[in-house]
């Protein structure tokens, strides 16, 4: 595996420090939020729509500044970077994957002069290569606008081959299978850990099943963490993580496979 470019694994701690934020003229979103990312450690983010945790996402990258505190890459205030460079150190995944015309490796690599070999590497460590080779043109294949002519899981695998190509060190999975079944899913786990390898990660899910493997589980409630510890922990504790558990886990029996946007805590 290829070494990161841009910094050592031990700059990469993620570090929020009684952070606070609100968007404007609206109550605050975050309300004295403390947590350290560890480098190299997987931490999962997680909590009812609207407990803060995409907005976590958008104050790291600085999409916003803080209202109160200081957040921290490698010990490093992030308003002491520039937004170029500090976004360089991140890979980023979402649910909604952004393809555009052009072939498959261009799409991978984000320029119209791809390295090829990287970029066979990058899908075959997620084990999208065979799946893409199958197309006429490999992976000169041509993606139409949008992906179109791409099933969810084939975009979703190239999102994660971007990820790898671009070898930050890194990680943000921001509800990244959101819009994929249950049984799709199931197969890009296998993708979604070879992404995380050797990386500082931090995921935000609704399905709790995608982060029972996350070292330690941040529960977001009303813009704080309300309960942090593993899976395991957390459901020992029988508080709002567990019965988040228990709702999903219920729904999908009843043949559902999303949280409810607001689940009664």
């Amino acid at each position: 595996m290829p070494s990161h470019d841009h910094e050592s694994p031990l700059q990469t701690s993620i570090e929020f420090d009684h952070v606070s934020f609100g968007y404007r003229g609206a109550e605050r979103v975050l309300r004295d939020v403390s947590f350290l990312v560890k480098p190299g450690e997987r931490v999962a983010i997680v909590g009812a729509t609207g407990a803060g945790k995409t907005t976590i996402v958008s104050l790291l990258l600085r999409l916003y500044e803080i209202s109160e505190g200081a957040i921290r890459v490698g010990g490093q205030d992030i308003r002491e970077r520039s937004r170029r460079d500090l976004r360089r150190l991140f890979a980023v995944v979402t649910q909604d994957v952004f393809l555009f015309s052009g072939s498959v490796a261009q799409n991978v690599a984000l320029e119209a002069d791809a390295d090829e070999e990287r970029v066979r590497d990058a899908l075959r460590r997620v084990a999208a290569l065979e799946i893409l080779e199958r197309r006429e043109g490999g992976i000169h294949a041509r993606v139409d606008e949008r992906g179109a002519n791409f099933s969810a899981g084939e975009r979703q695998l190239i999102s994660f081959a971007r990820a790898l190509y671009r070898n930050a060190p890194m990680l943000i999975l921001d509800e990244a299978t959101a819009n994929i079944d249950s049984n799709t899913e199931a197969k890009l786990q296998g993708a979604i850990d070879e992404l995380m390898q050797g990386r500082t990660a931090i995921t935000i899910a609704h399905r709790l099943s995608t982060i029972r493997k996350a070292d330690r589980i941040l529960v977001f409630h009303k813009g704080q963490v309300a309960e942090s510890g593993s899976h395991d922990e957390l459901l020992a504790q029988n508080g709002i993580y567990a019965k988040l558990h228990k709702l999903q886990f219920s729904e999908r029996a009843q043949g559902h496979v999303a949280v409810p946007e607001q689940p009664s805590l």
